[in-house]
């Protein structure tokens, strides 16, 4: 290859290595105020790292050193960020453990769908998207094993522990109808102690020409994360398909308020290809210790199981 070839795919490999792993760093400086493209970064931010061993075989192709070398640079900091949740460590102790679904309201297959939550040997079975037609083959399948049930709207929860305190909560966006309703609060008492748990569905997300269409979801979240901080309770869990990632500055004003699991990517949507894990089991003053995707059902999400340490 000639000199000035292989500096011009120097100058081409350095750029892109250097390139992502700035959107890496500095992320948060990504503007949102167009087309909400930092919150749309930060939906896909770790598959970011993709660029590293697509670039180094590159540099390798064309016996580029320096653009080997440049790869480094996003290596550290992928590794720096998501290395915790790469590297996932053995399970550790846990007191709770939770299923959190969206079902899909156009699953043909409710019954089939409850029966592979079932089949997850959680304590608390959360779905989201449950149709009032859909409820009586759920109640079939869950309610002798978990006999405390609590549904509002389009948000249910089944739990092998006594519920009480159960009470809707209003996250509706301005301009959403009554009829708008995805948020419920229940009391657990679990093994471990009392939790309070929040079942949620927060408004769809859409890509079109003008960038990130997240304005309800945000809006919602807002409302949502006003409600987290004024809750009392000591240990409290937030489960559901919250449209996007913990990430997403979007979320931030709920997400800010809760702990994320340390370790598993857990990629939940969509199902026949997941990029992103946008259905969440989150906590405060619960810990979430692991987190991670179980098999496809009759929905476009997959169904997401998180362990929970109360003590």
């Amino acid at each position: 290859m000639a000199v000035g070839g292989r500096s011009s795919w120097n100058v081409w490999l350095v750029s892109g290595a250097c390139g992502a792993a700035g959107l890496l760093a500095l992320h948060s400086a990504v503007p949102n105020g167009i087309g909400r493209l930092g919150s749309l970064l930060e939906t896909f931010l770790p598959w970011l790292g993709v660029a590293v061993p697509v670039l180094g075989c590159l540099a390798l192709i064309v016996r580029s050193w320096a653009g080997l070398l440049a790869c480094l640079a996003p290596g550290a900091v992928w590794l720096w960020m998501f290395g915790g949740v790469w590297f996932s460590s053995p399970p550790g102790p846990y007191d709770l453990t939770v299923v959190q679904h969206n079902v899909a309201d156009d699953d043909a297959d409710p019954a089939g769908t409850a029966r592979a939550l079932l089949a997850a040997r959680a304590g608390l079975i959360a779905v989201e998207e449950l149709t009032p037609a859909a409820q009586p083959a759920y109640q079939g399948v869950l309610g002798a094993s978990h006999p405390h049930r609590a549904v509002h709207g389009t948000v249910g929860l089944w739990s092998a522990y006594p519920l009480s305190d159960v009470r809707p909560v209003d996250i509706r966006p301005q301009g959403f109808p009554g009829s708008w309703r995805r948020a419920l609060r229940a009391t657990v008492s679990a093994p471990g102690g009392r939790v309070a748990v929040y079942v949620v569905h927060l408004p769809s997300v859409r890509l079109g020409p003008r960038g990130l269409a997240s304005a309800a979801r945000d809006e919602s979240a807002a409302l949502l994360g006003a409600r987290i901080a004024a809750d009392p309770a000591g240990r409290l869990l937030v489960v559901g398909d919250l449209n996007g990632t913990v990430q997403d500055r979007g979320l931030a004003p709920l997400t800010s308020r809760l702990h994320a699991p340390p370790t598993g990517f857990a990629f939940s949507w969509p199902a026949g290809l997941p990029v992103a894990r946008i259905d969440q089991v989150l906590g405060r003053g619960a810990e979430v210790t692991e987190v991670s995707a179980l098999e496809a059902t009759g929905s476009d999400h997959l169904p997401v199981l998180g362990r929970v340490l109360l003590r």
